[in-house]
């Protein structure tokens, strides 16, 4: 489970950094507004801290 939400951070950090240069061309990278990537990045870091929310209550099971 940790190895998905480590994934889904590098994702989310590719979504930003084309957030980023989606502004800086004048708004469209690859056919998709900058606002797309801007969400796509806060969606997929959304995910992957639930995920890690969940981890951390499965590890405080006694006897798991």
């Amino acid at each position: 489970m940790e190895n998905i939400a480590k994934g889904l951070v590098a994702l989310a950090a590719l979504t930003f950094i084309g957030a980023v240069l989606a502004s800086l061309m004048g708004g469209d990278l690859m056919g998709f507004p900058a606002e797309s990537f801007s969400r796509a990045c806060g969606n997929l870091a959304l995910i992957a801290i639930a995920l890690m929310l969940m981890g951390k209550g499965q590890a405080a099971t006694p006897g798991g």
